[in-house]
């Protein structure tokens, strides 16, 4: 594990709780857009959450 403060631990916590929602969000909202348009940038929105929530897990290990 990185030799993280408390005070970093917390923030990245915090950071990945946001993005966590943000993907859950626009996945959601994907879903249930009718305009291929719509959806399509929904989708692609949740897909740049999951890769900064990915990058953020990099930081505990």
């Amino acid at each position: 594990m990185a030799n993280l403060s408390e005070k970093e631990l917390s923030a990245l916590e915090d950071g990945l709780d946001r993005e966590q929602l943000l993907i859950k969000k626009f996945k959601t909202y994907a879903a249930l857009a009718a305009d291929p348009q719509i959806k399509t940038q929904c989708e692609q929105i949740a897909g740049r959450h999951q890769d900064h929530f990915n990058r953020l897990t990099g930081f505990l290990g």
